[in-house]
C-alpha cells in the first residue's frame, strides 16, 4: 500500500539476449542493480522481454517459423521457476517493485504474460495478454479477464496492459474502475518503424489523461547485429528498426523526463502522487464524470476453464448433482418416457 507522496520510477529500454533466457536474465538483474543505485522504487521492462520478444514471427511466413518457435518454447519462463525466484529475490533485496514481461510456458502453450513483483518479493499479479495481435496469434495463446486486476503494491495501486491491449478501451476502462494510480505499459520496440513509436506517444498520453494516473511505458531495443541475425533482407530489416518510445507520463499527459526512442538504457522520473488528485478533481472517468446508469462495463473475470462438470437436476431431492459427461448427455435430448393413456370411455 502506498505510504509515500513521491515515488521514483524507471522505464527500461535495452536489448535482450536472443540466444538464451539466462543471458537476458543477467542483463535484467544488472539493470535492476543500476536502477537501485539511483534510488528507483519501481522499474518496468518491455513486453515479453524474457527471454525475448518473438521478432521472427513478424518477418517469417508460418511455414518457416517452426524452428524458432520451438526454440522459444525451450527458453520460455515457467511460473514459478528459478527465473521468477531470481526476480523475486532482487525485488526483495532492493525493496523495489518490478514489472516484467515474459513468454510464459504453461504446459503446451506459450502466453504473453506480465508479472508484478512487490517490494517484498511477492508475485502479486500474473496476467496474460487477452488477445495476441496479428502475427502474434501464431505464437501465443489467449489470456482471460481474470488478470485484468489492479493490485496494491509498495508504490501504490498498479495496473498493466501489453501493447495493443491499449487499443481495447474496455480493457483500459476495467483498470480505471479499480482506480489505478500507476499504469505500466509494455511494447516490444524495434518493430514496424517510426509510426509505431508515434502511435505509442498518443496512446500512453491519452490513457494518462483519461485514467488520471501515471503511465510508465517500456519498449525493447535491437542492435544492428541482432537485426542482421534475424534477417539479411534489407526490406525486412527496416521493419525491425525504430518503433521505440520508452517514456514516463504524468496524469496531466506530460512527459516527466525525456523519452528514449533510440539506444539502450533506462529513464528515471519522480512521480508526485498529488498530481492524481489534481487531475481527478477536474475529471474522474469512474467517479463524478461517469454516468453508470447510462454506460457501464460488464466483465467475465473468472479464469478460463477447459473442462467443467455437468450439472443435472435431481428431481427426487430437488438439488443439483454432477452427472458424468457423455456426448449423448451433451448433444442428444434425453428420452422422457410418456405416461400411458387410457382409451376414452364410450359410455
Amino acid at each position: 500500500m502506498l505510504n509515500k507522496s513521491v515515488i521514483r520510477a524507471a522505464a527500461v529500454q535495452i536489448a535482450p539476449d536472443l540466444e538464451s533466457l539466462s543471458g537476458t536474465l543477467s542483463r535484467v538483474l544488472k539493470v535492476i542493480d543500476d536502477a537501485a543505485a539511483e534510488g528507483v522504487e519501481l522499474i518496468v521492462f518491455p513486453e515479453t522481454f524474457m527471454p525475448y520478444y518473438p521478432y521472427f514471427s513478424f518477418i517469417l511466413p508460418p511455414v518457416k517459423q517452426g524452428k524458432p518457435h520451438l526454440k522459444l518454447y525451450e527458453q520460455a519462463v515457467e511460473v514459478p521457476s528459478d527465473t521468477t525466484r531470481a526476480l523475486s529475490d532482487k525485488a526483495r533485496q532492493h525493496q523495489m517493485v518490478i514489472v516484467m514481461g515474459v513468454n510464459e510456458r504453461d504446459h503446451g502453450t506459450l502466453y504473453n504474460t506480465q508479472l508484478v513483483f512487490d517490494a517484498n518479493g511477492e508475485l502479486v499479479l500474473k496476467r496474460r495478454k487477452i488477445t495476441p495481435t496479428y502475427h502474434e496469434r501464431m505464437i501465443w495463446g489467449q489470456g482471460d479477464a481474470s488478470g485484468l486486476k489492479v493490485v496494491d503494491t509498495q508504490v501504490g495501486r498498479l495496473g498493466a496492459l501489453a501493447c495493443w491491449e491499449h487499443y481495447n478501451p474496455l480493457a483500459r476502462y476495467s483498470l480505471m474502475t479499480q482506480h489505478e494510480q500507476i499504469h505500466c505499459a509494455q511494447f516490444p520496440g524495434s518493430l514496424v518503424g517510426p509510426i509505431f513509436g508515434e502511435q505509442m506517444e498518443v496512446t500512453i498520453r491519452h490513457h494518462a489523461l483519461e485514467s488520471g494516473c501515471f503511465v510508465i511505458n517500456a519498449t525493447g531495443w535491437l542492435s544492428d547485429e541482432q537485426i542482421n541475425s534475424l534477417t539479411d533482407d534489407p526490406d525486412l530489416q527496416k521493419s525491425l528498426r525504430h518503433g521505440c518510445n520508452t517514456a514516463i507520463i504524468s496524469p496531466e499527459g506530460k512527459h516527466l523526463c525525456e523519452p528514449m526512442t533510440e539506444g539502450e538504457g533506462f529513464i528515471v522520473a519522480d512521480l508526485d502522487m498529488a498530481l492524481i488528485d489534481k487531475r481527478k478533481r477536474m475529471m474522474d472517468s469512474v467517479g463524478h464524470y461517469a454516468r453508470p446508469e447510462l454506460l457501464s462495463l460488464r466483465i467475465q473475470d473468472a479464469p478460463a476453464r477447459y473442462s467443467e462438470p455437468m450439472f443435472v437436476e435431481d428431481s427426487a431431492s430437488q438439488t443439483d448433482s454432477i452427472a458424468p459427461f457423455s456426448y449423448r448427455t451433451q448433444l442428444e435430448p434425453q428420452y422422457q418416457p410418456q405416461p400411458e393413456t387410457q382409451p376414452e370411455s364410450q359410455e
